[in-house]
């Protein structure tokens, strides 16, 4: 489909004209004998064109383009003739002639003319003197000029070789000069309330969704100055509407031609003001779109909403004779396509057809148990929507909402509908809905004043109900598909999400992430450590960040729910309680009236978080492998309530929370233990040594791991002497780190009862075989350290297959210090040696594991040569930044994190320290 729109100006016509060798022929109705009697002779003050392709889509298309232009122009009075006369010359076209369709709408002082061409050269031209004959109105085709000379002040057809075009035009129905719109006078007591000064703020929104322009009146209600929001997407102010599956996004809806309703803007302040708005889209003389905004607070919605059109007559047969549908003639046309319009508009109809001051409608849970509150008109919606009510209340025909019911004064028979409690309504006449003998739903009528209704009036709504029931049923459906599929892909994600972390603290924010805004306005989760301790309130969220620290205030005070393990959602009345009592104790102490004893209580919150808390709660519990391990509370603002299948979503992430809070707390659990085993293994702090700096760095490889395959050790043997050793266990992670242990200890107990360096490692070989299955091989460099009192050191080494030592000299060069032996857990007859090494003042000794050397970077590695090339540059550093300086060097050789446990052990002797 192309369209265009030219405001004023002399149009021109879009289509081609073809060859014009052949007269154009007319067929004129209403009288008209030429073409010259039309509406193009008029002055044209606007014009739209749109061209659609052959299928059946272009219908529906095509009559929702002439619905926006027309109720664009102001021309809602006529919109339902041009729909319905567009919507029959379009499917001649594209589904009986099987070709394209152009539209054009005109605009003139007199009306609109509406013009639809098709491209079909083969057709017949009429003669001008043949009787037309309009066939069977029963008949699939042929019926567009029918409906022309039922609906349009005139008519016609034109034709060209390669075109047929028909036009109608329908003239503007008299009103009074300026009208739009009336109503008629009401007493000032029941004139909408508003504020002293009604302040519209007027904000307007550029092609990508962001402010352009802000008006002083928008300054006033947000708090925010022009400066501060232009440029600024209006997504990161409002508040908008959610429910899985359902209704439109803010983005969406500033695409549409025209949007009304209700959303939230988060002020300067941080809260949200509750709006209700009006969305014009419109576009400058240089083509750009742009959407108008026009809002005001939500109680003053009476200044923009515009007025539902009154139905045109409540009988079942048009003015010609022709049957209409029942349907229509109660709802209107065209019927709203979502199911709350749709239950809007019946609760509305409903109430003016018998005179009512209110009106309600509930739709029947899947048991038919229960009624949920879905519309209502007179009455407060935001306290009664999705409230639930019984559908047998009590015995007899007037307890159930399967019979039609007329009570004639609720006050002789207080409770008969909980739902009016306290709304000042006396007569009330309810009739069911059914769909094949099974109930949908319940309609009810409501007056303030007793008598008011009779079974005459429970008989016309019945009839009323039995013509909706079966949209209203169908649109039901739909809906709770949209919402299933929505749930299904809700709790996709949330499932990815909890699976993708391990950490307890992140999963209880995920938790609630996920509950606020779309399933609750807040949440709060306890959990319970164990069987004998008492839930503890571990993470609270509000939607309104502002008022987190007093939602956590007022729950802390009160005491936690009880952990049931019972599933499914549980209303916990004590928050609100708490709520209640805290709002009245501050309001009582703002008027200087003191507080009673009954609220004398030290609960401190806000008349805000009383509000925020104020609606209805509900407990889930958070059930994993048989045992209550907390509970995830939802909570709405003051008077809402959850609608079922919200609270059925929010039971089945609370299965998958509760999961995955549990494996998060096992793994902490595993991780804490783990990591104390791993701890046991490390040696001690490393002694001070005179006149020998010694320092040393591990990293165990693996995520939470302490302590690995690598390992090292230096510990006093006897007065003036130390024995160190690093080594390497064969592989990584609770295995190696076993062998790692005794190792370690066998080194320090073999060397303190005296045996030298072969002999320890010839007796912590045997120890290793032992261990049989469990064994691994294992590269060990073993010494004894012996400081002199010249300033240097003596040192006795045993290199087990491990990489040898280096020992840098005070001039830079760099040599091994050890010749390489076999390695330990091998063989079981060992032939070892201990080689002696002196280091002199300034010297020293680098020792390092094989995670080292053999750091890699694709094809290349670090290796004995690498090593040895960095440590030349070490020259005159201390002990402890020669350690540093390697570290650097083998991280920054790979980009990828080390997949080897490493461990370096550097000693230098400084030589003595003169006066």
């Amino acid at each position: 489909m192309t369209t265009g729109l030219h405001p004023g100006g002399q149009p021109q016509d879009p289509r081609p004209t073809g060859n014009q060798a052949l007269p154009r022929q007319e067929r004129v109705g209403h009288g008209a004998p030429h073409a010259d009697n039309r509406t193009r002779s008029a002055v044209i003050t606007a014009r739209a064109a749109a061209s659609f392709d052959p299928v059946g889509r272009s219908v529906a298309t095509a009559r929702s383009f002439v619905r926006d232009t027309l109720q664009g122009w102001g021309f809602a009075d006529i919109v339902d003739d041009a729909v319905v006369l567009t919507s029959e010359l379009v499917t001649n076209a594209v589904v009986h002639a099987g070709t394209s369709a152009d539209v054009l709408c005109l605009r003139s002082d007199e009306g609109v003319r509406i013009e639809v061409a098709d491209r079909y050269p083969e057709r017949e031209i009429p003669l001008q003197a043949t009787a037309v004959n309009m066939g069977s109105p029963d008949r699939e085709g042929g019926r567009g000029l029918q409906l022309c000379a039922a609906l349009a002040g005139r008519w016609g057809v034109d034709y060209s070789p390669t075109h047929k075009q028909v036009w109608f035009h329908l003239d503007l129905p008299d009103r009074p000069v300026g009208t739009r719109t009336a109503g008629p006078s009401l007493p000032a007591h029941l004139l909408p309330l508003a504020d002293g000064r009604v302040r519209v703020a007027v904000i307007q929104i550029d092609r990508v969704g962001a402010i352009s322009a802000w008006n002083e009146d928008a300054e006033d209600l947000f708090g925010y100055a022009a400066e501060q929001v232009i440029g600024k997407p209006l997504t990161d102010l409002a508040a908008w509407p959610h429910t899985p599956g359902t209704s439109t996004g803010i983005v969406e809806a500033l695409q549409l031609s025209r949007w009304e309703g209700t959303y939230g803007l988060r002020a300067a302040s941080g809260r949200v003001t509750p709006v209700y708005a009006s969305h014009l889209r419109v576009r400058d003389t240089g083509g750009e779109p742009s959407t108008v905004c026009l809002l005001v607070r939500d109680h003053e919605r009476a200044v923009l909403q515009t007025p539902l059109r009154a139905s045109a007559t409540d009988t079942t047969t048009s003015s010609e004779g022709q049957a209409t549908d029942p349907f229509e003639v109660f709802i209107g046309s065209p019927a709203p396509d979502d199911l709350d319009g749709l239950l809007q508009r019946t609760v509305e109809r409903a109430r003016d057809m018998l005179d009512g001051d209110s009106a309600f409608l509930l739709l029947a849970t899947d048991d038919e148990t229960e009624l949920e509150v879905r519309a209502s008109t007179g009455l407060p919606s935001a306290r009664q929507r999705f409230a639930r009510v019984p559908v047998e209340a009590g015995p007899g025909r007037y307890g159930s909402a399967r019979m039609p019911a007329v009570h004639e004064d609720l006050t002789v028979v207080p409770g008969a509908v909980p739902l009016l409690a306290g709304t000042g309504m006396r007569s009330v006449v309810t009739v069911p809905l059914k769909v094949e003998g099974r109930l949908t739903g319940s309609l009810g009528v409501a007056a303030e004043g007793p008598s008011r209704y009779s079974n005459e009036e429970a008989l016309r709504l019945q009839f009323a109900a039995d013509r909706i029931a079966l949209a209203v049923e169908s649109a039901r459906l739909g809906e709770l598909e949209r919402l299933r599929r929505g749930s299904l892909s809700f709790l996709v994600e949330a499932s990815d999400l909890l699976a993708g972390t391990l950490d307890r603290d992140q999963t209880l924010a995920l938790m609630a992430q996920m509950t606020v805004p779309t399933l609750a306005t807040w949440c709060a989760v306890y959990t319970i450590a164990d069987q004998a301790s008492d839930p503890y309130l571990s993470y609270v969220l509000h939607e309104d960040e502002e008022r987190i620290d007093g939602l956590k205030a007022l729950l802390s005070k009160i005491a936690p729910p009880d952990p049931v393990p019972t599933p499914g959602a549980r209303v916990w009345a004590a928050p609100g309680e708490a709520a209640h009592q805290a709002a009245l104790r501050t309001s009582m102490r703002s008027l200087g009236l003191g507080e009673p004893a009954s609220v004398a209580s030290g609960i401190g919150t806000t008349l805000a978080t009383a509000a925020a808390v104020g609606g209805e709660t509900v407990v889930l519990p958070l059930v994993a492998r048989n045992r209550v391990i907390g509970m995830l509370t939802l909570g709405k603002p003051s008077d809402e309530h959850f609608r079922q299948e919200i609270l059925e979503l929010a039971e089945d992430l609370s299965r998958r929370a509760a999961l995955a809070l549990d494996n998060a707390r096992l793994y902490s659990e595993r991780t804490a233990i783990s990591q104390s085993l791993q701890r046991s293994l490390l040696p001690p702090d490393l002694p001070h040594i005179d006149g020998v700096e010694v320092e040393v760095i591990y990293r165990a490889a693996g995520e939470g791991n302490e302590v690995g395959g690598d390992f090292y050790d230096l510990f006093p043997i006897r007065d003036g002497v130390y024995g160190f050793a690093i080594g390497d266990v064969c592989g990584t992670g609770p295995e190696a780190a076993a062998v790692t242990g005794l190792a370690r200890h066998a080194l320090r107990l073999l060397a303190r009862e005296g045996f030298g360096g072969p002999a320890v490692l010839e007796r912590l070989n045997s120890a290793i075989l032992d261990e049989g299955a469990r064994s691994r091989f294992l590269t060990l460099l073993y010494g004894e350290l012996w400081p002199q009192e010249d300033g240097s050191a003596m040192l006795k080494v045993v290199c087990a297959g491990h990489p040898l030592p280096l020992r840098l000299r005070q001039d830079g060069t760099v040599e091994a210090a050890a010749e390489p032996q076999p390695l330990l857990g091998v063989m079981e007859d060992l032939e070892l040696y201990e080689q002696t090494i002196t280091l002199d003042p300034g010297d020293v000794l680098l020792c390092v594991t094989d995670g080292v050397t053999e750091r890699r970077e694709g094809t290349r590695m670090l290796g004995d040569d690498g090593l040895a090339d960095v440590l030349t540059t070490c020259t005159g550093l201390t002990a402890g930044a020669v350690a540093a300086r390697i570290m650097r060097a083998v991280e920054r050789f790979a980009s990828d994190a080390p997949s080897d446990d490493m461990a370096i052990l550097a000693m230098r002797v400084p030589g003595l320290q003169r006066d």
